[in-house]
Formats: C-alpha cells, structure tokens, sequence
C-alpha cells in the first residue's frame, strides 16, 4: 500500500509535518503551489512571515452550521440547472460529515423525543435529502451524540485509506470550537466559520499565516493522588499563563505516556480557555492501545503504525530521537501536580489536600465569615458520645457525617469514577468500612457510569461501603438528601460541632446539604470515598491511617489508591470499548425515527416557500461581476466598540424554536443580522435596532433601510469601532450584511475569524491607521463615502476613502485606511 513519499527534517514540530504533508499532496501549481511546500519545510524562519495554505482531509458540521452550508449547496444546484448546466455534478469535494445534536431545545418537559422531531421535520427531512443525493456527504442522525464526541468516537481514521492503496494522515476542520478535541488522537483538527468550512467543502484550501508551535515539555511523574482533572486544570492554567494564543501547542516530554487518551482529548478541548489555535498530541503507544481497544482491527492497527512511522508521523518515546524545534517550551512539571479539595463554604476557596487538616485547624480558629467559624481554643477538641444503632460512637469537629459520589460536571470523566470504585474495591479487600451513621449515596449522572462501574466489577464494593446508587438527577449538592439520623442531628447541635459533607458536586455553601452541617468540602469521588472511610476531614493522609484493617494493621490512603496504570488498564478495556461497542452498534442500526422519516430524492430540492426553516437564498441572484464604490456610498450603521450580532422573531409562541434551528432561512437571517434590541448605533442615540436612511431622513429598522437603498442602487457600508463582530464566528454574521447590500466595514479592528467571513462573503474590512478612528477623523457618518479600489488589490496595501458633505460636490476630507485581506 502507498502513500506520499517525502522528507522532513527530524527538528520539524509533527503538527508542522502533517501541514507539509498536505501541501506536497495536495500540491498542483495552482491552489497549492511547491513554494508553500517550501516555506512549511523552512517553518522555523518563515512563521508568522508567510501564509499558506492547508487542505484538511475532511469536515466535520454540527447542524446549526451545517444547515447554511447545505442549502447553499442546494442554491448552487438551483443555480447551476438555471445556467442550463448539470446540477449532479454539484457536490462537495471534500469529504463531509454532519451531525444533527444541536436541534434540542429546552423550553419544556420533552416527554419524549418524537415532539422534537416534530418541531425539527422540515429541517431534519432537507438533511436526509442532503445525505441521499449529495456526494461525499454522511448526516448522524439525532439522538447519536454531539458533534466533537462523535468526531473523537466514530469519525476519526487517524490515518485515511479510503482510495485504493493510498494512505495520508487524517485532518479535519470543523464549525464547532470542540473540533480540537481530536488532536488528542494525533489528528491535526480546529474549529473555523462556517464560509471557511463551505470554501473547503469545495475543494479551496485554508489559508493560514504559519504559526508559532509551543513546546509544552511534561516531566516527572504524576503524584499518586492527583486525578486526571487535577492534571487537566494544572496544564490549562500553565498554558493561558504562557499566552499561547493564536499558536499551535505540541505536547512532548517523558510525561505525556503517563497520559490516557482521555486526558488528551480534554486538555486538547480546552483550547479556548488558554487561546490556542490547537493542541497536538503526536501518535504514540498510547494512541495505538487506545484505538486496538475502540475496534480498530489488527490489519488496520498495524497498516496505521508502519505508515506513520514511514513517514515520521509517530512519536517512539523509547527512541533516542532528537526532540523537535518549537517557537518556545513551557515546561509542566507533573511532579509539581497536588489534589486540591475546595470549602468549607465556597468553591473558590482551594485547600491542597496535604493541607487539609491545618486549614482545617485555621477555620476553627478565624472569626465567622466566609471561611472561619470562630470556635474558643478551649472547645476545639470536645468530643460528643452518641449512641447509634446499638453502638456507641463519637463525633467532634471535622467529623463526616454527608458523602456523596456524584457523576457531575468535571467529575463525569471515567477515571476519576473508576478512581472511586477501584478505592472502595481495594478498602473492602482491606477490611475498612464506613461508619453507618455517615450519610453516603451514589448518583453517577447516567447510566453508562452505571455500566462502566458495573462491567468493571467495583460497583458491589461502593455498596458495601454504603455508597448506593439513589438514582440519575441532581441529589446531594442541591440539598435533595435523606435527612441525618435523628440521634446524629441532635449530637451535632448540643455539642456545636462543626460537622462536614464531602461531595464530588459543584455547591457547598454553608447550610446547603444539611442546615446543621456548617463545614462542607468539595473533592473527587476517590478522596470523598476516603474522607467517608477516615470519618474526618482532621486527617493527615501522609502520616495517619485512615482506619484499622484485617488483623488490626494500619491502613494508609497510599495502601489503596489506585495506581494511574490501573486506571488507564480498566478505562481501556472496560469503558472504552463498551462506549464504542454501543456507538457502533447505534450508528449501524439507526434512529427508528430517522429510518422512518420521508424525504425528497429529487435532484433539486423541493422548496417551501411558506417554510420559516428552509428557503433557497438569493446569493445566486445577486452575482455581478464589478461594483463601482467610488461614489454615492451612505453609512448604514455607525456601531461602538465590540458590537456583536443580533436575533430577530416574527412567530406565534406555537412555532417557537432555537433561533439558529432557522439558519436554513435567509429572509429569517438577514432581517436578524442588525436586529438587536441592545444595538447601540450611533445614528439614534439609543439602543434600538434602528438606523437613519439619509436619503429620505426617515427613521427605521436597519433591515427595512437597507432594503430601500438597495431598491434605490445605493450601496452602504459599516462605520465600527474596535474589535467588529467579536464572537460572531458564524457564516450569518457575513452573509446577513451582504445581502443587505453591505460593500464595505470600515473599523478600528477586527475579530479575527469574522473578518475571514467578510473577505470570504465578498465584503471589503477596511481598517482605520493606528491612532484613527471616526471620531478623531471628525466623520459623523452622515456623509456620503467613495472608496477607490485599485485594478490589482493586495493584503495590507492602503486605499483612499473619501468623504463629502451631502450638499457640496467636492472632497472635503480624505484619509487612508490599509486593507486587511487576509488574516494577521
């Protein structure tokens, strides 16, 4: 089997080498010519000086911005059969994969899933016929998983094979920001707009400036006790510290092994916490035991292995290999890595669990308030005797009297489930137990924990241990809880203990779980099991036993915790390969529902013109091939700083859905582009979705004056100040202005993705000099604008923008403004 021969220096970043590769096979002269491939290849003196470009071998769309994209591939059919060509031949190039998981909408009980799919028929009826007469096009149908897990757990080949003896690595962009998750896997994947998705769609590279690769080096070895979210948290924060934003990072260092698969998809999903474009775990062993166990089969295993090899895509840390050259290393010293718990009253408030019992300590002694609770020296140590069930037991400052192992937020990672488990397991085994009056409960959140713990074969042992599973709903950290035993109640307030809870939730403060236990702790399901065992937060895990065990022997906490080999073994072979068993299983039977849903096979789609989901767009309509700006321009808006785009509704409550379930509409979109009832233009004065129409001096929605100037042949532009279109990555926020009749955005700055919408749509960003702006210019934005665009255009080049008064003829004013077209 072949694949693309090439060579690459040793000191070339993988991340690095998975763009050249594509440029050398994607190579024709034309879209990607051998100077790019050159330049990658002398990546460490051309990045951040040259663009170029990157052919990603699939897409990945969730469908909210899936919908646009297929009905403009609709459009072009339409459009294509108009011009008396073969509307067949309209497909996507590059392979596509659309995942219907962003169609839930929570406005009331959903009973079950046949009113959504009810609410959603229209659109889910244009993405069946999109999955039937479209090439290179699959749809997941609902009910199947999100996008960025589906991607992770279904659609990922880390090396594709699909033509006949050919092999080339795997790569993906996609319209959803958890698109990084996959380089976790070793596939070179991040998130971009939905016009960026559609010119890749067919067949048009990306264009990026070559980036800076951050080396992030992982040395020593992991504390005993520190969970996987302890590692991901610490890594997160080392990273936004060491602003990376807007690079690649490359994880290397005799650490990384000692990291699961799931570790690495999560740190490399929390790109948007530390700003980084991507986070790229090379392939390694780990990759390769994690993919025998998610049904790669041993042909493909090893076919995946030899070829990454050959072409020096995978990473052997045993070898004595010389490590890549980056832009810079941060280094992460896994050693340096502690549990921490958080309380007793806020979450913010984080004790290292080595500090556990001092900070303790401090609490009792600080004056009441937000950590204290002012108890005298001289009653620090009362004990209070209570008899319980026939026994006679003693509960004192710091006791446990609340656990609770909940499956939520962060805590829904399987190791730190299994941590749980496997503590109990090995505890039993020992011969400790739970005092019965401490108050202890399961909730795992799903019931697939259920079944991993279960399959694993540790559930029994959290039973024993009083930790029974109560049910699948929020419970303890909402204050849904059995109350304490009476005899315990009364104890506690007689004596003024300051009694605690320990939970794997998200809220304690004081009173929460229970209004006499005043001390409550937040901690991951192992440290909950073992702060039940010991009864007491007053513990010192290094140096005191959490109990006595079989033959009265001491029991440390080092005893039975979990090793993180015995995690990753049990992760692998017990939830790894249950969770893709049933995904697959899922995927190859199909949703009832969708089997059973009708759809049009026709070539062209049979639009509803009465449909407020789906509505052939007039882009196709609107094709000219010049448009003269040098005079008669008019402002449409004036906006501030950080303007973000706004939403628009004309429907009865009956026909309420999520305002992007109606993307596939463009009359709907275009009237929401500006409709914002927080729009701060500067024309009014007022928050208001409204603008001036200078023409007829008439105030109206910016919507109906944009259809007017539009009726009359003039074109608008934009006037913005810093940072336009901040978080408005989506196609519609380019799309909605263009056929608005927008030619032009001239502003301060830009956020990065939306102005590669502009470009992308046809609209010019314009950006004022350093120091400029409208207000320093004296432009109120009443005045009537030229802008004289030169035969050949080129990035950053600088262009005349002319302004007159209304009434005079003459130039009154000009200045210069560069034009970006292209991004920094």
């Amino acid at each position: 089997m072949g694949s693309v021969p090439f060579l690459t220096s040793d000191t070339l970043p993988y991340s690095i080498r998975v763009l050249f590769e594509s440029s050398v096979r994607n190579c024709d002269g034309f879209l990607v010519k051998e100077t790019d491939a050159m330049n990658i290849l002398d990546w460490k003196t051309k990045q951040n000086y040259v663009e170029v470009p990157f052919c990603p071998a699939r897409v990945v769309l969730q469908d909210f911005t899936g919908i646009p994209a297929m009905v403009d591939f609709a459009a072009m059919r339409e459009a294509v059969r108009n011009a008396g060509g073969d509307p067949v031949k309209v497909n996507p190039a590059c392979p596509t994969d659309l995942t219907v998981d962003h169609s839930l909408q929570i406005d009331f009980i959903l009973k079950n899933q046949e009113m959504e799919f009810g609410r959603n028929r229209e659109r889910l009826q244009f993405f069946k016929w999109s999955s039937k007469v479209f090439e290179n096009v699959s749809i997941i149908p609902p009910e199947t998983g999100m996008a960025h897990q589906v991607n992770l757990e279904y659609l990922s080949r880390v090396v594709f094979d699909d033509v006949k003896d050919f092999l080339h690595p795997d790569s993906v962009v996609g319209t959803d920001s958890h698109t990084t998750m996959v380089n976790g896997l070793g596939i070179l994947g991040w998130g971009v707009g939905g016009i960026e998705t559609e010119a890749v769609m067919l067949g048009m590279p990306l264009t990026l400036t070559l980036p800076e690769v951050v080396g992030c080096e992982l040395t020593g070895t992991v504390s005993p006790f520190a969970t996987s979210i302890d590692i991901v948290l610490s890594i997160t924060k080392h990273l936004r510290q060491a602003d990376v934003a807007g690079k690649f990072v490359e994880f290397f260092g005799s650490g990384v092994s000692q990291l699961s698969i799931a570790d690495r998809t999560t740190i490399a999903n929390m790109c948007p916490e530390y700003g980084a474009i991507l986070s790229f775990f090379p392939v390694d062993n780990v990759t390769l035991k994690h993919l025998k166990h998610a049904g790669f089969d041993k042909a493909k295993l090893e076919v995946t292995e030899a070829y990454l090899k050959a072409v020096k895509l995978f990473r052997d840390y045993e070898s004595s290999s010389r490590e890549p050259e980056y832009s810079q290393v941060v280094q992460v010293s896994l050693s340096s890595i502690i549990p921490y718990v958080s309380g007793p009253k806020r979450s913010q408030d984080r004790v290292a669990v080595n500090n556990m019992k001092s900070d303790f300590q401090a609490c009792l002694n600080e004056k009441s308030g937000v950590k204290g609770f002012q108890i005298a020296a001289e009653k620090q140590n009362d004990v209070v005797p209570v008899q319980y069930e026939g026994n006679e037991y003693k509960l004192s400052h710091g006791c446990v009297v609340i656990a609770a192992v909940i499956s939520c937020t962060n805590n829904c990672n399987p190791s730190v489930m299994l941590a749980a488990g496997l503590l109990a397991k090995k505890a039993v085994e020992a011969g400790l137990m739970v005092k019965p009056y401490i108050r202890t409960s399961l909730s795992p959140g799903s019931g697939m924990v259920t079944h991993y713990l279960s399959s694993s074969g540790v559930l029994p042992y959290l039973s024993k241990l009083g930790f029974e599973v109560v049910g699948y709903g929020c419970s303890t950290c909402v204050g849904n809880m059995a109350p304490l035993p009476e005899a315990i109640r009364n104890a506690i307030k007689q004596g003024d203990i300051i009694a605690c809870g320990v939970l794997s939730g998200t809220k304690n403060f004081e009173g929460r779980l229970c209004d006499c236990v005043r001390a409550n702790y937040l901690a991951s399901p192992p440290l909950v099991v073992a702060y039940a065992i010991a009864g007491t937060v007053r513990i010192d895990f290094d140096m005191e036993p959490l109990g006595t065990g079989f033959n009265g022997k001491n029991i440390y906490l080092r005893d039975i915790w979990p090793t993180r080999q015995e995690l990753h073994t049990v992760e692998e072979e017990c939830v790894i390969s249950s969770m893709f068993k049933e995904l697959k299983e899922k995927m190859e039977k199909g949703n009832k529902r969708w089997n059973l849903l009708e759809a049009p096979e026709s070539t062209l789609f049979p639009w509803d013109l009465k449909s407020t989901y789906i509505r052939c767009p007039s882009f196709f309509d609107k094709l000219v091939s010049t448009v003269d700006l040098s005079t008669r321009l008019y402002a449409l808006s004036s906006l501030t700083d950080f303007f973000q785009f706004g939403f628009y509704s004309r429907l009865t409550p009956r026909e309420f859905n999520s305002y992007g379930a109606r993307r596939g509409n463009d009359a709907v979109m275009t009237r929401g582009t500006f409709a914002n009832i927080k729009l701060l233009n500067k024309f009014i004065g007022k928050p208001a979705p409204k603008t001036v129409h200078f023409p007829s001096g008439q105030t109206l929605d910016v919507f109906e004056a944009a259809e007017l100037y539009q009726k009359e042949g003039i074109p608008v532009i934009i006037l913005a100040g810093k940072k336009y279109g901040l978080g408005s990555s989506r196609d519609w926020a380019a799309k909605g202005p263009f056929l608005l009749g927008v030619k032009a955005v001239l502003a301060e700055s830009y956020e990065k993705v939306h102005r590669s919408q502009l470009i992308g749509i046809g609209i010019a960003p314009l950006q004022f000099r350093p120091g400029e702006n409208p207000s320093t210019l004296g432009l109120t934005g009443r005045e009537q604008f030229s802008i004289l665009f030169p035969p050949d255009l080129s990035p950053r080049m600088t262009l005349d923008v002319k302004q007159a008064l209304p009434v005079l003829s003459c130039v009154l004013k000009s200045f210069i403004t560069p034009l970006s077209l292209c991004r920094d």
